[in-house]
């Protein structure tokens, strides 16, 4: 799994709007200085997100984005996975989107690729977006 620009500045741009009062709606100038994405790129990072049913917009001179859920029912590892794709790091240990590979069977890789695979879906599955904005981010005890 690698996290694009466009998955790290969606993340970006859901805390600024998730830390707003309820309801409230943020313009696309203050989103850009806030996570320092250029407006255009923002745009059609907010557009997908709108479309996916994370963020709603409001046309119009006070218009903006705004959450369309509440910060909890936002889970991280849902909003990579539409936005990236799988987190699976290799096709053969996809859960959502399987490769077949021809030195599959037998594969001593493969058990190594799928616990990466678990463990990243682990964290982010474990995490939503209220999780971020209270600093609540799982910490790896370094064993």
């Amino acid at each position: 799994m690698k996290v694009s620009s466009r998955g790290e500045y969606a993340l970006r741009a859901l805390i600024v709007l998730g830390g707003q009062t309820s309801g409230s709606v943020v313009s696309i100038a203050d989103i850009s200085r806030k996570t320092l994405v250029p407006i255009p790129y923002l745009e059609q990072i907010l557009l997908q997100m709108k479309k996916l049913g994370f963020v709603k917009s409001k046309r119009g001179k006070h218009g903006g984005y705004a959450l369309r859920l509440q910060p909890g029912e936002i889970v991280i590892g849902e909003v990579i996975r539409r936005l990236e794709g799988p987190l699976a790091p290799i096709g053969c240990v996809s859960v959502t989107a399987y490769e077949a590979c021809p030195l599959e069977e037998g594969c001593l890789l493969k058990p190594l690729w799928a616990l990466v695979r678990d463990t990243v879906a682990q964290v982010l599955d474990k995490t939503t977006l209220q999780d971020l904005l209270e600093g609540r981010v799982p910490h790896h005890s370094g064993e």
